[in-house]
Parts: structure tokens; C-alpha cells; sequence
């Protein structure tokens, strides 16, 4: 016969379950790692900040990738496929903003894509429904990651954001200052997309840098399929010349009158410039 210690100890027990799966979600620094030993991913959490009166939820998608595994950027070049988010099952969301650190040209068998070889952090501006509550984000992502293949990846992950300080801070801060800048043709910044000339079918771009400097260009929608711009020869002193054929367009689509999105990468230093094709 079971004792009255042993009975109030199953009581004890069962209400301690009860207790713990009705306690509400804690905030934490970072979501648990969902993935392989090729690539896992997480939710990381930054402080809020204030924006138009109302706090903006900072946070951030990490991908760990192992060593020589790669992973895509939005328009991911002439092989691989860009990263696509779903945020639906997160409570008081409104919107979810996502930026893309600057990206590097990759080069191989298949050809040049564009991405990152190493972990990345993508940054996350998330506005909530009501910002007197928190927000519950919950993220389902599917991406690729290739080594000598390529291979189909996705994972999940959820995490409380109350706009607190957190450990992670600094490692999204970083990601932040690698977003290319907002910049304008001729602009004075570094690096610096000075000019841009069209002949024919074939797009020319002069970049200025201190250093070593790579081009990439996106058409006006993810169906536009452009070249990676090649280094050429010809640019004037101090800087460097891109071109690339517009090719790759959609079927019946027409150049003329779209807007071209050229990223000028430098180190850690990046710009973002729109173009309009006359």
C-alpha cells in the first residue's frame, strides 16, 4: 500500500507539472539550435529601439555553417537558391523586416553564386501589434547549403522578445553594420558607385575604393536572372570597372525604364544604389 508520504509526494509531483507547463514563456538571449552538423540555425535577441514614437523588436536569424559549407544571399547568382522566411506563427507581429549583410562573390565548378561561407547573422526589424505586450517570434526558414553539393535545409525556431539587453547584443549590432548603406550614383561614401553607362546590352560600372571592391546587380524582381558582374579593364584611376550583359531577363520582359539595385562591397563597408536604365 502506497504511504501518505508517497501520495503527497505524487501530488506534489503532478501539481509541479501543471504549475510549470502553465508558466508563461521567458525571454531569453537566444532560441535553441535547429539543424544539422552542416548548418543549424537559432533566433537571437537584441535591445529594442524607438522609432517614430513607437519600439521597434531588434533580433536577429543566425546560420552556423561547418567549415567549407556555404549558404545564398537574396539573389543568390548563377547557382543556389536564396533563404525564404516564414514569420506567421508569431503572436502580436505586425511586420518583420529583413535585412542582408553584405554578401561575397563564390566561385566555383557551377559557376559564380553569391553568399556566405562563413556563420551570418541577418538582422530583424520586428514591429509589433501592440507594444505595451511581447512579442513570441516564431520563425520557419528553408535555405540551401552546398559544399562539393548542394543539399535542401529548413528549421524552425521561437523566441520571446521584450526588448531588454541582451548577451547576444553586440553580435546583431555587428550584423547591422554590415547591411549596405543606402547611397545615391557619385556619392561620396566608401566604397563609391561613381558612374554607370549602358551600351547596348552591355552594362558598364565604375566603383571607387580604397581597397579591393566586388560588384553585384538585381533586377527590379527575383525573376530577373542577371549575370555576376566581371572585373574589367578601363576604369579610371582609383577605381575599378564592372560589366555585365543583360541577360537573364524574364520572358517578355523589356530593360528599358526598370530600376537596377547595384551592391558595391569593401571589406566590411557596403553600399546599396539604385539605377534606373534609360
Amino acid at each position: 500500500m502506497t504511504s501518505d508520504k508517497a501520495c503527497a509526494a505524487l501530488i506534489f509531483g503532478a501539481n509541479l507539472v501543471v504549475l510549470v507547463a502553465a508558466a508563461p514563456a521567458l525571454a531569453a538571449d537566444a532560441s535553441s539550435w535547429d539543424g544539422t552538423d552542416r548548418a543549424a540555425v537559432r533566433l537571437i535577441a537584441g535591445a529594442a529601439r524607438a522609432q517614430g514614437g513607437a519600439a521597434i523588436q531588434r533580433a536577429g536569424i543566425e546560420i552556423r555553417l561547418a567549415p567549407g559549407w556555404k549558404t545564398y544571399w537574396r539573389y543568390p547568382g548563377d547557382s543556389g537558391l536564396p533563404p525564404r522566411f516564414d514569420f506567421s506563427k508569431s503572436r502580436n507581429v505586425k511586420s518583420v523586416a529583413v535585412r542582408w549583410p553584405a554578401p561575397q562573390r563564390l566561385v566555383d565548378e557551377s559557376g559564380v553564386s553569391i553568399g556566405y561561407k562563413h556563420d551570418v547573422v541577418f538582422p530583424l526589424e520586428v514591429t509589433p501589434q501592440d507594444s505595451e505586450k511581447p512579442v513570441m517570434l516564431a520563425l520557419k526558414i528553408d535555405y540551401a547549403v552546398c559544399e562539393k553539393i548542394c543539399v535542401p535545409a529548413d528549421g524552425n525556431a521561437e523566441l520571446k522578445l521584450d526588448g531588454k539587453t541582451s548577451e547576444q547584443d553586440g553580435n546583431l549590432r555587428h550584423s547591422e553594420g554590415l547591411v549596405p548603406k543606402p547611397a545615391t550614383l557619385g556619392g561620396n561614401g566608401t566604397p563609391s558607385i561613381r558612374a554607370v553607362q549602358r551600351a547596348g546590352a552591355r552594362i558598364i560600372v565604375d566603383v571607387a575604393a580604397p581597397g579591393a571592391v566586388d560588384l553585384f546587380a538585381e533586377g527590379p524582381t527575383p525573376d530577373w536572372a542577371l549575370p555576376v558582374p566581371s572585373a574589367v579593364t578601363g576604369a579610371p584611376t582609383g577605381q575599378q570597372r564592372f560589366a555585365f550583359e543583360l541577360d537573364g531577363l524574364p520572358a517578355g520582359a523589356k530593360p528599358d525604364g526598370v530600376t537596377l539595385t547595384f551592391t558595391a562591397v569593401a571589406g566590411e563597408q557596403a553600399v546599396e544604389v539604385p539605377y534606373r536604365l534609360d
